[in-house]
């Protein structure tokens, strides 16, 4: 499995949960005007991959490059995960160990996708309203609220007569959400203007790793495929050509001056 990492630079957009989801009971615009959207903007983004590293050397990586950027500490520093308990103890454990704060912050489409779990536990096959109550719940958790949210789907599964540990998709969402709280603070990253998404990362997945690597019948050994990912990166970075430079005088000192320096002689 690739370990995936990425680092950008954004300014901050403040949001409320309207620019976010849409109240489905709210009634719509006619005169065909949307709300803009708004989000932050990445820029300078550097990506890192690998096979062969641990999880722990990936995240150490991606802190070198946010530390190279900041070496002060003095800029806010946000970091988008999935939620795996053991992703979040090491970026805990390296942002520790370099005195750095940092906002852990969990991606809303996970957070959606458990969401939509309970939804079909909840209503029949084919019921036109989960999504509007999939949205509704949403935007609870956006507002902060999301111990209310876990709440409102544990007690709307009891007035279905579905007990507690009766069915996955509810329980995984109520567990998820009262769980992972401290990570779900969307009201404080919506109004300091903080990303609470991890596009980047998701598209980083796809070209950076699936357009090469998970081709039709290619089959790859570790070293094969922690090379081309890496290669991959340094593209993307826009780094190529200083490492290439690097690579042809590494080639260059390893097959000639290693072997032939001092022991020829000059012939006129």
């Amino acid at each position: 499995m690739a370990t995936l990492g990425t680092v950008y630079d954004a300014e901050p957009v403040p949001r409320d949960v309207d620019d976010i989801i849409a109240d489905p009971d709210a009634e719509r615009a006619t005169d065909g005007a949307d709300r803009p959207a708004r989000a932050p903007k990445a820029r300078s983004k550097w990506l890192c991959g690998s096979v062969n590293d641990t999880a722990a050397e990936v995240v150490a990586a991606v802190f070198d490059q946010a530390e190279a950027r900041d070496p002060g500490h003095s800029r806010t520093w946000v970091v988008l995960v999935d939620g795996a308990p053991h992703q979040i103890d090491l970026i805990n454990t390296e942002a520790a160990r370099r005195g750095v704060a940092v906002h852990i912050v969990i991606d809303i489409v996970h957070v959606l996708e458990y969401l939509w779990g309970a939804g079909h536990g909840l209503h029949e096959s084919g019921d036109k309203t989960i999504e509007a109550w999939v949205a509704h719940t949403a935007r609870t958790v956006l507002a902060g609220d999301c111990g209310k949210a876990a709440t409102a789907i544990r007690a709307a599964a009891e007035r279905a007569g579905i007990a507690a540990g009766h069915h996955k998709g509810i329980d995984d969402a109520v567990a998820y959400l009262t769980n992972k709280a401290e990570y779900l603070r969307y009201d404080t990253a919506l109004s300091a203007g903080w990303p609470i998404a991890t596009g980047i990362i998701e598209g980083a997945c796809r070209h950076l790793v699936k357009d090469r690597l998970d081709i039709a019948g290619a089959r790859w050994g570790l070293s094969g495929a922690e090379a081309v990912l890496k290669l991959r990166a340094l593209r993307a970075n826009g780094d190529f050509d200083t490492y290439w430079a690097w690579h042809e005088q590494q080639e260059f000192t390893r097959n000639h001056q290693a072997r032939y320096r001092n022991t020829l002689s000059l012939a006129a």
